[in-house]
């Protein structure tokens, strides 16, 4: 094992003081002395090293200077190689025994340990699990400045066992410091809070959000050691934001120490400040949406019945503007290009908010990070965050509010290119579609354009710097002009507004975007167990209808290029390599012989599911179900991993037996 040369200086000094400490040369050099005046012959000039040493190991030297030096294998892990900023998660065993990482010693860290919960009285009547058995899980994930971290999963309990450590880099990335040590006044600036999330996972993999907490940290600066406990509480999501759902205990400590502790009563001046600041901006955009709305609404009386939305409730039930849900988002490496954007986007699962009895939909716009650690949500999450990423990508994007068939409300996404095209992208499947305006003057000869899209209305569109109002006498898509610098089609609001409210850093209550996270998901792994789980399920399912199962594993082979094929298209919208799949499986199977398949895609990777949906399409449950004569089966699985751990999983049965008239 080589050490880096800064390592190795350091050893080398250690070694040497400890030498020095038993004055491990003077008693060499006297038996050097010793050894030569009794050991060496008159005719001998020299004494060889090997004969020092083993003179040194017989007088006990080299044995006493191993036992000072005192290697310690057991309480250190092996550091791994990595960049000293990258965001590091470590447990430990003891609260006083920190276990090493890699820290970087010019830089301020906070070291956040969540040590236990309690009063989670939902899990009051949760079982004891059995060592082995499946059950419920709470995960907390967590978000600061560009850092994200996980804590391992623990059984859902009225008092859950979360013992975890998380180390969080401090440091200002702004006016040069980014290369300096934060002092107190420097962190005491920073008002980014931590974004605490906590997740549940039931025994079949589905995730539902438990609760989303802001943590102002900052009080650790006036704390004695810079050491401080909190009883953090949390409160529920959406319709139970007002209800209380468990309580943890968080223990907050600054490394390296610092070295002057502000007062108690400066730190929470500075929080007072802030909160009076950021109180005051958004009553003063409340005043100015409210002027807008009024003019609005005097253009045409009708503007009242549409979809313009200005703010919309987050999973906390608090009132956010809709701009703020939204702001260019980098993928770096992880995604390509904004197609590849949209088909991740798309495979993150759609789910309503859950409401409590009937009476319509209930309104949840989820902050980023509650929406990737759940890794689904509603339409407008889905819309947010592609409209994000193509921002991202440098390209002039917005998000859409307005109507499906039906007058059911839906939120999707538009670009606007430099040639004047306009084109919809859908976040829930990754469609594209061109809008083409139709003329309600033309005549009703002429042929118009039929719209391929499914939406209806429009009532705004919005990004992170403008919000503008439909105020166009139809608020039909079909018929609409989308030159947003027509002021007399749509209504501006002011920029200046916005951005005094929905710009990085202009108010201490908006979350910043955290960065996307790599898979944790080995797709062939994954692709494997899921076909085998579906061989096992099929041949119980033909075993009960009393028919015998034959695999082929050449034939489930040739399915792959199929499965890759579609999810290329997905991705691109171009079709690749289906003759070549056709050309094999014409070879594969005999003359006389009829080949059935049927491919399906799913979100998520329950097999036992995804079964139970496939048997309900008539076809893949007659080539399932298939009789006749020399009958053989096969299945291929492929599962494509995308960024957050979301991935397609794409599945194709396929039989082939000898036609039997």
């Amino acid at each position: 094992m080589s050490l880096p040369p800064e390592k190795a200086s350091e050893l080398k000094q250690l070694i040497h003081q400890q030498l020095s400490k038993m004055d491990v040369h003077g008693r060499i050099r006297e038996i050097l002395a010793e050894t030569i005046r009794e050991e060496l012959a008159p005719d001998q000039q020299q004494l060889s090293t090997d004969d020092l040493i083993k003179a040194l190991r017989r007088r006990g030297i080299i044995d006493d200077v191993m036992k000072e030096l005192n290697f310690v294998t057991d309480s250190v892990d092996q550091e791994l190689p990595s960049s000293p900023k990258q965001p590091v998660c470590f447990t430990d065993k003891q609260s006083t025994l920190l276990k090493k990482t890699n820290i970087d010693p010019t830089r301020r860290y906070l070291y956040l340990q969540v040590l236990g919960g309690k009063a989670f009285l939902e899990h009051l009547q949760e079982p004891e699990p059995l060592p082995g058995q499946v059950c419920s899980t709470f995960t907390l994930c967590l978000h600061f400045r560009n850092q994200r971290f996980r804590s391992k999963p623990v059984p859902c309990a009225c008092e859950p066992d979360f013992h975890d450590g998380f180390l969080l880099e401090v440091h200002r990335e702004s006016l040069g410091d980014g290369t300096r040590m934060a002092d107190s006044t420097t962190m005491l600036s920073i008002s980014d809070p931590i974004h605490m999330v906590l997740i549940k996972t039931d025994i079949f993999g589905e995730t539902t959000l438990v609760a989303s907490y802001f943590l102002e940290w900052r009080s650790v600066l006036g704390s004695e050691n810079g050491v401080t406990n909190l009883t953090v509480e949390l409160m529920g999501v959406g319709t139970e934001s007002k209800v209380a759902v468990g309580i943890l205990n968080i223990k907050l400590e600054m490394y390296p120490a610092l070295n002057q502790t502000l007062s108690q009563e400066v730190v929470n001046t500075q929080l007072a400040l802030e909160r009076q600041k950021t109180a005051e901006k958004e009553r003063l955009f409340l005043v100015y949406a409210k002027q807008w709305w009024r003019e609005y609404l005097q253009i045409r009386p009708s503007h009242s019945s549409r979809l313009v939305k200005i703010f919309a409730q987050d999973e906390n039930g608090i009132n956010r503007p809709v701009c703020s849900y939204v702001k260019p988002l980098r993928a770096g490496r992880l995604l390509d290009t904004p197609r590849q954007a949209a088909r991740f986007v798309n495979v993150l699962g759609y789910e309503r908010a859950p409401v409590i009895g009937g009476g319509g939909k209930q309104e949840q716009w989820c902050t980023l990070l509650a929406f990737l650690c759940r890794n689904k949500g509603d339409c407008e999450d889905h819309a947010n965050l592609l409209c994000s990423l193509l921002l991202g990508y440098g390209l002039e994007a917005f998000v859409c509010v307005g109507t499906k068939a039906k007058g059911v409300p839906h939120a999707w996404v538009m670009t606007c290119g430099t040639d004047g095209t306009i084109t919809f992208w859908e976040s829930l499947t990754g469609h594209r579609y061109i809008h083409k305006s139709t003329n309600p003057d033309e005549s009703p000869v002429a042929e118009q354009p039929k719209p391929l899209y499914p939406y209806r209305t429009i009532g705004c569109v919005f990004n992170h710097q403008m919000f503008l109002g439909n105020c166009q006498p139809s608020d039909s898509v079909e018929i609409c002009i989308f030159d947003l610098n027509d002021e007399s089609k749509w209504k501006p609001m002011s920029e200046e507004a916005i951005k005094s409210v929905c710009a990085p850093g202009a108010t201490t209550s908006l979350p910043p975007f955290p960065p996307l996270c790599a898979s944790t998901i080995d797709a062939s792994v994954t692709s494997n167990e899921i076909e085998m789980q579906l061989r096992l399920l099929v041949s119980e399912h033909r075993k009960d209808l009393g028919l015998t199962t034959v695999w082929e594993d050449q034939l489930s082979y040739l399915l792959s290029p199929a499965l890759a094929s579609y999810e290329f298209e997905r991705t691109t919208s171009i079709s690749a390599g289906n003759e070549e799949f056709q050309d094999a499986i014409r070879r594969a199977v005999p003359d006389g012989h009829t080949f059935k398949g049927f491919p399906i895609h799913f979100v998520y990777r329950n097999a036992r599911r995804a079964f139970a949906t496939c048997l309900r399409s008539p076809f893949c449950e007659e080539i399932i179900c298939c009789r006749g004569d020399q009958v053989r089966l096969a299945v291929r699985v492929r599962v494509f991993t995308y960024p957050e751990s979301a991935c397609a999983v794409w599945i194709m049965f396929a039989c082939k037996y000898r036609s039997v008239l």
